[in-house]
């Protein structure tokens, strides 16, 4: 097999492509003949040691990827080799093949493109458990999803629509609003050049957005909190835009607002059940045509560099896919 290792914190490119022996399953593992793998913005972060997950060096980076079964450990019987799955292992995605425990692994059902599967969990998961659990949507609410365009904004936006609420639907650039309207966003704002306060106000008569979707932080957090409906939930998904904002905290008693925290990394380990429901939820309406990861380019697993270099310049609408042959 060969696989992008690690073995420094110095960034991506530190990293080198070695040809490295094929691993066996142990007891409760399966080994997965990768297809795709997604970038996503933590894999950026734990190649410099700055995520919050410190994985020993050395290590393949790759939190998510989709592919075959092609070898199973002693006592997993509930997968085989053929089967179509996908994978949320922390590591272990950008290569040829990858050794997780079974219990990481997620089957495909049928229908479902195995390339699809490698966009789909994290960011999907992440916007479905803040959305309908945090959040407690309700059809018919506004909600203002800002980074729209990215791997969890594009998510988000569509699992709103399915669940029946308006969307505003905000981005950095012109092209980026037109992707969201193209995707069923009721209305875009372009906060590079636009007036944040002033359109939310316009967009939703003065009353503000119901829910606000923010994988973003920075300069964006106070104004778009200025903003919130009376009972609005705002749901801080991460820190894209670089900065952890603080928050005056009267904004949330003149408001009667509340923050909200969405962690779906530990809520698959606390809540297992109910973080099982909720992935068989997006599944079904994926067969069901509502919701489909947005690809935004497919590069061949060798051009790592390239990739994270377009992540890192944040030209990626949706998710990044590298792929094997």
């Amino acid at each position: 097999m060969h696989a992008w290792l690690c073995e420094t914190l110095d960034g991506v490119d530190a990293l080198q492509w070695k040809e490295l022996p094929t691993p066996e399953p142990k007891a409760g593992e399966v080994r997965v003949a990768i297809e795709a793998a997604s970038l996503n913005f933590p894999d950026l972060l734990i190649v410099e040691g700055k995520y919050q997950f410190k994985p020993p060096l050395p290590f393949v980076p790759g939190s998510e990827y989709a592919g075959r079964i092609d070898a199973v450990g002693a006592g997993v019987t509930h997968l085989l080799p053929g089967d179509p799955v996908a994978a949320i292992a922390g590591t272990g995605g950008f290569g040829t093949h990858a050794i997780v425990e079974a219990s990481r692994v997620i089957p495909l059902p049928p229908g479902f493109a195995v390339r699809d599967g490698a966009a789909f969990a994290m960011t999907y998961g992440t916007s479905h458990h803040a959305l309908m659990d945090r959040a407690a949507l309700k059809a018919g609410e506004t909600v203002l999803v800002l980074g729209a365009a990215g791997g969890v904004g594009t998510a988000a936006l569509q699992i709103a629509k399915a669940a029946g609420a308006r969307v505003i639907a905000a981005a950095s650039t012109d092209e980026k609003c037109a992707l969201c309207r193209a995707m069923g966003a009721d209305a875009t704002l372009n906060y590079s050049h636009q007036d944040v306060r002033a359109t939310l106000k316009a967009l939703t008569d003065g009353k503000g957005p119901d829910v606000v979707y923010d994988p973003v932080g920075g300069d964006l957090a106070e104004p778009v909190f200025r903003s919130i409906a009376w009972r609005g939930r705002y749901l801080v998904i991460g820190f894209a835009g670089g900065g952890i904002p603080a928050l005056p905290w009267n904004l949330a008693l003149l408001k009667g607002a509340s923050v909200v925290g969405v962690f779906w990394g530990d809520f698959v380990k606390r809540e297992t059940k109910a973080s099982a429901a909720a992935l068989q939820q997006l599944a079904q309406w994926y067969a069901k045509g509502l919701i489909k990861p947005v690809i935004d380019r497919e590069i061949p697993m060798s051009e790592i560099r390239s990739a994270y270099a377009r992540m890192g310049s944040r030209q990626v609408m949706g998710k990044l896919l590298l792929v094997n042959p």
